[in-house]
């Protein structure tokens, strides 16, 4: 009886209707999507994919500028450009390796110097007790606005033989260099005060990538001192801007738990700063590691790679190949080996501070594994 009654209200149960496998509500959402972003993805794909398709085109040719680099005459010569960089014995080699070890010594000294002053700004217009804080925002970030042509003009007259630097050197009793006529190193500045003047036997030759070890170990110009000088300043700022919001997000809470376990001002900003502003730090090296490989502005406007190549970088060497020479396919394989060169310097340079940043946090973690134990 109870059987039959249980059965019967089984069978009375209305059964669920049949899911629908049709179109939805949300089904065109992904051509939406695709709708939406198809303008910028055509933008892209004009303006900066298909440029830099036809410049490695263009690196694969011997195209001196007359017609079309597209048409069928245009001579062919493969990887031709790019292994005369580096194989053969020839007037470009050695313009290309002087460009990269120029910037080399560009490098080494614009990016610890510009990151070192912008966080140093960063930890003064952030203190609590300093007034007037927009008033020095304002002035230190002013220069990284300014026309960098304007400013490189500005430097140009400053570092003349009778610029006011100069002016200013002879007022201490001391005789200015030739700023932008003196293609010595300040290695070998230096070397000429106490009497070596030429290179050793041992330097005189036998360095890596054609230049000899002397050459190597010149140092940078007194003119590309005073452009380093020039781009730290105007880059601080914005550098600067980035450490600030870092700082502001750091919270006061442990900086007065530092103060209270009795840590000092730089044990405070080693220990407690510094990491926490980690993520920005590597950002602006990351930065500032590629905007000094692609300098240009400052050797076109103070120098063009004078005195004696001396400023010469391979962004500019670049340039010169291709719209002085008429080198178009020379120009543009410079280009892209620059490229190159960014992008493994970039990615290196994440690697080594994700590996000092992992560091700590296993020994932190082994640490608690075995006070667990």
């Amino acid at each position: 009886m109870a059987t039959d009654t249980v059965a019967a209200a089984g069978a009375s149960t209305p059964k669920p209707p049949p899911v629908r496998r049709g179109k939805g509500i949300r089904s065109n959402e992904g051509v939406a999507g695709w709708l939406f972003v198809a303008p910028v993805i055509v933008l892209i794909g004009l303006f900066l994919l298909l440029p830099i398709l036809m410049a490695l085109w263009v690196s694969l040719t011997d195209w001196r500028g007359q017609g079309s680099p597209f048409t069928a005459g245009t001579p062919f010569v493969g990887v031709d450009n790019y292994t005369r960089l580096f194989t053969e014995d020839s007037l470009d080699r050695r313009d290309f390796m002087t460009a990269i070890r120029n910037n080399l010594y560009y490098v080494a000294l614009v990016v610890p110097l510009q990151t070192a002053l912008s966080l140093g700004l960063a930890l003064v217009v952030n203190a609590r007790m300093l007034k007037g804080k927009a008033f020095f925002r304002t002035a230190f970030y002013f220069p990284s606005v300014t026309s960098s042509v304007a400013i490189s003009v500005v430097f140009l007259f400053m570092f003349s033989s009778s610029g006011a630097i100069n002016q200013l050197l002879s007022m201490v009793g001391l005789s200015g260099p030739q700023w932008f006529s003196d293609p010595r190193g300040i290695v070998h500045l230096l070397l000429g005060l106490v009497g070596v003047h030429d290179a050793p036997a041992g330097l005189a030759g036998g360095g890596p990538l054609g230049l000899s070890w002397w050459e190597w170990f010149s140092g940078p110009s007194v003119a590309m001192c005073a452009i380093i000088m020039l781009v730290v300043w105007t880059t601080s700022g914005t550098f600067m801007l980035m450490f600030l919001a870092a700082l502001q997000d750091v919270p006061v809470a442990l900086e007065e738990a530092a103060t209270l376990d009795g840590a000092g001002r730089w044990q405070r900003f080693r220990y407690v700063t510094l990491p926490m502003i980690r993520p920005t730090m590597l950002l602006v090296l990351t930065l500032g590691l590629i905007s000094t490989w692609q300098v240009f502005d400052q050797i076109y406007v103070m120098s063009q790679g004078d005195p004696a190549k001396t400023t010469l970088t391979p962004a500019y060497l670049s340039y010169r190949t291709a719209f002085r020479n008429f080198d178009y396919g020379s120009g543009a394989a410079i280009s892209f080996v620059l490229f190159l060169i960014i992008i493994l310097l970039t990615l290196l340079q994440r690697r080594m501070l994700r590996e000092r940043d992992d560091k700590p946090r296993r020994r932190s973690r082994s640490r608690a594994e075995g006070n667990a134990a």
